[in-house]
């Protein structure tokens, strides 16, 4: 009897190890590298030319507050200077002291302006990121899945993902024959419009210097920089 009980448990146990092992090869395991799809995407870089023109124009509308803000302060030391001259008349000096408490005045002004004119914009530049930035990852996610669905895989895999020590990547080892990113990629740039000759100046071509201490690149999904205030 207990020879017969110990059959039937060598026989469960192999069925039950058949069947894990079939399904084992039946699973089909894909790999996509997300940080080559997203940069090489070509919306990526068409998005990243519109957020340096942004970035720019933002410089520039915070230099041009920032040239008159310092053209105050010279012109409040400069009126400083002018009512400790001894030789100046009383009522020269009544009268230089009103310009330049008027200044000071227009000045405090301006820098309360360019407070709050740096805190609208740079909301502005992270609004604009964030809504490239989840447009972008949304186009690329409705291709990859359409891929997941027509090649039937039952797990994929992110090359470019990183544990959570943010050291170790993910995936330690892959076949390049489970990669499918080259095909995303491609679906994805297929309706790439053709270069025009009256393409915007801040091309992907034209050496556009980015503002200092604020970001040129958007390089992957969900890790995009935010914006800095200039100096």
């Amino acid at each position: 009897m207990k020879k017969t009980s110990k059959l039937m448990l060598v026989g469960v146990l192999a069925v039950s190890f058949g069947f894990a092992s079939q399904a084992k090869a039946q699973m089909k395991v894909g790999t996509i590298d997300m940080q080559k799809v997203f940069t090489a995407y070509y919306k990526t870089r068409d998005a990243e030319d519109k957020l340096k023109e942004a970035q720019r124009a933002y410089k520039d509308e915070l230099d041009q507050r920032m040239d008159v803000y310092k053209k105050n302060l010279d012109t409040i030391n400069k009126l400083n200077d002018e009512m400790n001259k001894p030789e100046l008349s009383g009522a020269s000096k009544d009268q230089k002291a009103q310009e330049r408490d008027t200044k000071i005045a227009e000045t405090k002004g301006l820098e309360k302006e360019i407070t709050d004119f740096r805190q609208t914009r740079e909301k502005q530049i992270q609004d604009q990121l964030k809504r490239m930035r989840d447009g972008i990852v949304d186009e690329i996610m409705k291709v990859v899945n359409d891929q997941v669905r027509t090649q039937n895989y039952d797990l994929v895999f992110d090359k470019s993902g990183f544990s959570a020590n943010n050291i170790i990547p993910v995936v330690i080892y892959s076949k390049d024959t489970m990669d499918f990113s080259e095909p995303v990629i491609s679906k994805l740039n297929a309706n790439r419009p053709p270069p025009s000759a009256a393409a915007s100046p801040v091309g992907r071509n034209s050496a556009v210097p980015a503002p200092t201490n604020t970001p040129a690149t958007m390089t992957k999904p969900g890790s995009f920089p935010t914006p800095h205030k200039p100096r």
